[in-house]
């Protein structure tokens, strides 16, 4: 028996998110996987989300005695497994098939939260079905207040525990892949992709299986006869434009839930939504895919934490890919921590296994880096931070 034994269960031949990177970049079609992998304009800052967390070191305490060691935490009213989410991504079921009800699944059977959004391929309904009612739920806020209050109205209906506001998209970030692949909008399949696909069979047999991909919470607000290339006009006229302070405050009178603002990243938009009631915010650049000269977010996340972290739950979101990573997010004073691109390496390279496989893997990194720092409980992790 060895530390590792917890992993094997699931599929030793994929130890790390970079080896499920690998293996999902063979299975999926390339412009699913370019959509998944890109960032806007030159991809800078999606770069520098990940080697800022990079440059984050930590300090062990090898002499410490350890009576056990304790990964949970206390969210909005539920206790988690361990400080990991499965971050909101739009187009899931594009990139694998049915990829949206494979992570909610997993997330229910491990303990952890998964956020659905709004232009992510499963409706609300289904994901309230098969994640028993824990799933949050991000909102794109539309243009008309009447479609915001229909989404709120379902959102409550099936019980959301958490909303999550986006705030970063005023516009469709300008994502060269995606330009090139024909996923911008309005997205158009091309001869090229339709090779693309031909040659990951694995992809096109559960593709016409659980059937083509749409965006099927919106799917009661489009025109039955809606065609790829009014799609994007659908969603220009839907869904672009600021969401400002007035918008927040009108979702905080309607919704009684818990309320998190996604996308804040300075002193100026935490001091916003904490005057107007949210429970809490995410740290987060859209995974470096809306502007590429912004900071990366670890960057504010630590401010963000000193000044309003008694006041509100401050997570973070974009640049994470491993256990050390999320120690080094809790370290800077984390709450929580989300995910995205990991989640859907797993499920692109196995399928319905990936989702507990990446969870698997990020918790047994996890358990090793607590070890080693010598830290009990996750709030541990700040003593073990190095300041530069």
């Amino acid at each position: 028996m060895n530390g590792n034994d917890s992993l094997l269960k699931y599929n030793p031949q994929y130890p790390s998110i970079s080896d499920l990177k690998r293996k999902a970049k063979q299975r999926m079609p390339k412009f699913a996987f370019d959509y998944l992998e890109g960032g806007c304009n030159d991809e800078v800052n999606l770069s520098r989300n990940e080697t800022d967390f990079h440059k984050i070191t930590l300090m062990p305490h090898y002499l410490r005695k350890l009576k056990g060691m304790d990964m949970s935490v206390d969210l909005f009213g539920h206790r988690y497994a361990a400080p990991i989410g499965i971050s909101p991504i739009g187009l899931q079921g594009l990139m694998w098939p049915n990829a949206p009800e494979i992570l909610a699944k997993a997330a229910l059977r491990q303990n952890i939260p998964y956020i659905l959004s709004t232009v992510s391929t499963s409706s609300i309904e289904r994901i309230a079905e098969v994640s028993e009612g824990q799933a949050w739920f991000q909102l794109y806020h539309p243009t008309e207040n009447s479609l915001r209050d229909d989404i709120l109205r379902r959102l409550d209906a099936v019980q959301c525990p958490v909303l999550v506001v986006l705030v970063d998209v005023p516009s469709f970030g300008l994502r060269y892949r995606e330009i090139k692949s024909g996923l911008s909008m309005p997205p158009r399949m091309t001869i090229n992709n339709f090779l693309q696909a031909a040659i990951r069979p694995t992809w096109g047999i559960e593709t016409l299986r659980v059937g083509i991909p749409e965006f099927a919470t919106l799917k009661p607000y489009m025109s039955k006869d809606l065609n790829l290339s009014q799609l994007g006009k659908f969603m220009n006229s839907t869904f672009t434009g600021r969401v400002d302070m007035d918008k927040i405050a009108a979702i905080r009178d309607i919704w009684k839930g818990k309320l998190v603002i996604k996308g804040v990243v300075n002193e100026e938009d935490a001091e916003k939504v904490t005057a107007i009631g949210a429970d809490g915010i995410i740290v987060s650049n859209h995974g470096g895919r809306q502007i590429d000269a912004g900071e990366s977010t670890i960057k504010p996340l630590k401010g963000l934490v000193d000044k309003f972290g008694d006041k509100l739950k401050v997570m973070i979101d974009s640049g994470l890919r491993s256990g050390p990573d999320i120690g080094r997010a809790l370290a800077c004073g984390a709450d929580f921590t989300f995910m995205g691109r990991p989640f859907m390496y797993g499920v692109g390279a196995l399928g319905k296994k990936g989702g507990d496989h990446t969870i698997a893997i990020l918790k047994l990194q996890l358990k090793q880096v607590m070890e080693q720092l010598g830290c009990e409980t996750l709030e541990d992790f700040k003593e073990c931070l190095i300041q530069e």
